[in-house]
């Protein structure tokens, strides 16, 4: 029998904290019965909702602690007041200082992305030939799934950074997607080579130089570009990723708020759902964001996964989905592999002056 993954949740995290939490952990372990749990938080208000769920109980562990990050909390304030000192600590560091510790194989959060983000580069500290960490999130297509990243762990970055964002994202795309080369494009405002930031264009210059052997670089990307499958791996920095992101999100809930108006409005709109319910139900599910959540911190040498902070417990259960699966495909020793191979990837880069020249 395979060994159970060793799952640490961030219990106060989220807009509504264990009320969600606690029900998205018993949903996830109805599909991966070969889990167990850590659980942060204060016991007063996690054991009720673990009443409810006898089978979650029996493989859950509760490590108590009152100290929450607020959703609104600044990441160096939360840092400073969140991280351990003295006994007290947040229930977000103690989650993801279980990971390591190496009493969990991973940490899952719905808390203050920038509060997360922060805590777990701290504790967890970095790979070594990568600066800054990345949210990484599988995004549906029309051709199937894609890894998209930044969505928002950094803001702004030069050539290189975009470069190592690139091949973090074609390392979970090729562990997830069973990719030996997986094709990587950067998303700009067009596909012209003259368009967009300098950064963006001196990376282009760079994977172009680069010709890496664990990703395959098509080019520039638009935003309309990453829902039509333009590539396994889209690349952005923070900024621009988290738009893309929000704004998708958005659209979704939007077309359907239209499908439900529109199929309510006479009699026979109503026979026309009722005849086509199944494709109106599979249209729905792709358009659920709920169904995409959970967002992973690629670079850090730990497995941390982000949950949108109002997503049901549905949704939280697919962020724990992800950090399963992250688990289970052995991401930071394949992410670690791909950074060495042929030597370091990143090391191999030219400057942007040489790349060019």
């Amino acid at each position: 029998m395979p060994q159970k993954v060793r799952i640490a949740l961030d219990a106060m995290g989220g807009d509504v904290g264990a009320s969600v939490v606690i029900p998205g952990a018993a949903i996830f372990l109805t599909r991966h019965p070969d889990a167990e749990f850590l659980l942060f938080g204060d016991r007063a208000v996690i054991e009720p909702q673990l009443a409810h769920h006898a089978g979650l109980k029996k493989v859950a562990r509760i490590i108590h602690t009152d100290v929450a990050v607020s959703m609104h909390d600044k990441p160096s304030q939360a840092l400073r007041r969140g991280r351990k000192i003295g006994a007290r600590a947040s229930s977000m560091w103690l989650a993801i200082e279980s990971v390591k510790k190496g009493e969990a194989d991973v940490a899952v959060s719905a808390g203050n992305t920038g509060a997360l983000m922060a805590m777990a580069r701290f504790c967890l500290r970095t790979l070594p030939g990568v600066d800054s960490p990345a949210i990484a999130a599988v995004w549906p297509t029309m051709r199937g799934d894609s890894v998209v990243l930044d969505l928002g762990a950094t803001i702004g970055g030069d050539a290189r950074h975009l470069v190592t964002l690139a091949v973090l994202g074609s390392a979970m795309a090729s562990v997830l997607f069973n990719l030996e080369r997986p094709t990587v494009g950067l998303l700009n405002i067009g596909v012209e080579e003259i368009k967009g930031r300098e950064e963006i264009r001196e990376a282009a210059e760079l994977l172009r130089a680069m010709n890496l052997p664990q990703l395959e670089y098509v080019g520039f990307v638009e935003g309309d570009g990453i829902g039509q499958g333009a590539a396994d791996v889209i690349v952005a920095e923070g900024f621009s990723g988290n738009i893309a992101l929000k704004a998708a999100e958005g659209t979704a809930r939007q077309i359907n708020e239209f499908l439900r108006g529109a199929l309510s409005r006479s009699l026979i709109s109503k026979i026309g759902y009722l005849l086509a319910k199944n494709a109106f139900k599979a249209l729905r599910d792709k358009l659920d964001p709920n169904k995409s959540n959970g967002g992973v911190m690629l670079g850090l040498k730990g497995v941390v996964v982000k949950s949108h902070g109002g997503t049901d417990a549905e949704g939280f259960a697919y962020a724990v989905d992800v950090g399963y699966e992250m688990v289970r495909y052995d991401l930071i020793n394949k992410i670690i592999q791909m950074l060495n191979r042929d030597g370091s990837a990143l090391a191999q880069a030219p400057t942007a002056q040489e790349a060019v020249s």
